[in-house]
C-alpha cells in the first residue's frame, strides 16, 4: 500500500477526505497515452478517457470511505496510484462493518454499469459510430473501464475488494484471525494464477500487480498469526471495547508515557500505579481505537450495576 509522504501530491479535500496522487501515477498516464495512441482523432479525447478513469476510480474509493464512516469508522484519506486507488479506511472491527465498508466500492461500479450501458446503447441506436465516432469510442471505452475495474476488484484474491469481502463473510463463521488467515492463503493461490497469466501474456504490469498481491497476502498472514496469539490471551470479564466489542486481555499490556512502565490499565482504573499518571482514553489492543474507560462497560453490565 502506498504511503502518504513527499512522493504524493495533495489534490483536494471533500467532506473531510483528503485526496492524494502518488507520483508514479504520471508514469501510468504516459503508459496509457502511448498504449491508446491513435485511438481518437485528437489527443483531447485521450485526455477525456483518462479523466473518466480518474473519476471512476475516485468514485469507487469514495464509496469505501463514506461507507466506512456510515458504520462508525474513520476514513479521511484517499490515494490514487497506478494499481488503482486506496481508501484508508478503519471501520469498527466487526464483520458486518468491514463487509459494508469494502463492498460499497464495487457497488459504485455496479450502479454506474446500467448508466454507462444505456448511454452506449443509445449511441449505437443514434448512429454515433458514424456521425460522432470519437464520442462513441469514448463512451465504449468508459464502459469497458468500469467493467474492467469491477471484474478485477471482485476477484476473490486478498487484498482486492473481492478477497476482503470473502474475508468478511468468513469472519462470521471463523472469527477475525482465522478468516484473515484463510483469505491470505487463498490470495496466495490466486497470485499463482496472476503470475501464470503474466508469463503467458509477457506483461510487466501483471508482474507488478503479482508482487503487490504477494506482499499484501504475506502481511495479512503475519497479521493473522498475531491476532491468533492475541485471541488466546485470558480476557477480563465485565469490560468490552465500544467499537469491536472484544473484552480486553488481562496483563501488563499498556504502557505509561511518563514513567515508561507497563501495567494493566483495567486493574488500575486507568491510572498508572507507578507514577499516578491518569489516562483519559484507553486503547483497545484488538482494534487499536481509543475510548474513555467508562465507555468500556457493556450495556448489560451497566444495567446490572443500576439494579
Amino acid at each position: 500500500m502506498p504511503s502518504l509522504n513527499q512522493n504524493s501530491i495533495h489534490l483536494f479535500r471533500v467532506r473531510g477526505i483528503d485526496v492524494y496522487m502518488h507520483w508514479s501515477w504520471f508514469i501510468f498516464i504516459l503508459f496509457e497515452v502511448e498504449a491508446r495512441k491513435g485511438a481518437y482523432s485528437s489527443p483531447l479525447w485521450n485526455a477525456a478517457e483518462y479523466l473518466a478513469l480518474f473519476a471512476i476510480v475516485l468514485m469507487h474509493e469514495f464509496g469505501h470511505a463514506l461507507a466506512c464512516r456510515q458504520v462508525g469508522g474513520n476514513s479521511d484519506r484517499i490515494m490514487l496510484w497506478p494499481l488503482g486507488g486506496v481508501a484508508y479506511v478503519n471501520p469498527p472491527q466487526r464483520p458486518g462493518a468491514l463487509l459494508w465498508s469494502i463492498a460499497a466500492g464495487p457497488l459504485v461500479n455496479v450502479v454506474l454499469l446500467p448508466i454507462l450501458g444505456a448511454l452506449w446503447i443509445a449511441g449505437r441506436t443514434l448512429g454515433w459510430h458514424d456521425s460522432m465516432p470519437d464520442l462513441y469510442l469514448l463512451v465504449r471505452a468508459i464502459l469497458a473501464i468500469n467493467i474492467g475495474l469491477l471484474v478485477f476488484n471482485i476477484l476473490p484474491v486478498y487484498p482486492l475488494d473481492g478477497g476482503q469481502i470473502l474475508r468478511s463473510l468468513l469472519w462470521f463463521a471463523l472469527g477475525r484471525a482465522r478468516s484473515l488467515m484463510v483469505a491470505s492463503v487463498l490470495g496466495m493461490v490466486g497470485v499463482i494464477g496472476f503470475i501464470g497469466l503474466a508469463v503467458w501474456d509477457r506483461s510487466v504490469w501483471l508482474v507488478v500487480i503479482s508482487i503487490y498481491l504477494v506482499m499484501n497476502c504475506w502481511s495479512g498472514f503475519k497479521q493473522a498469526q498475531a491476532l491468533r496469539k492475541m485471541e488466546r490471551l485470558p480476557r477480563r470479564p465485565g469490560f468490552a471495547c465500544p467499537s469491536c466489542r472484544t473484552a480486553p486481555p488481562i496483563g501488563l499490556y499498556w504502557g505509561c508515557g511518563r514513567c515508561k512502565r507497563t501495567f494493566d490499565t483495567f486493574a488500575a482504573g486507568g491510572v498508572c500505579p507507578n507514577c499516578a499518571n491518569r489516562f483519559e482514553n484507553t486503547t483497545c489492543l484488538d482494534c487499536r481505537r481509543q475510548f474513555p474507560m467508562h465507555e468500556w462497560v457493556p450495556e448489560s453490565a451497566k444495567i446490572g450495576v443500576l439494579n
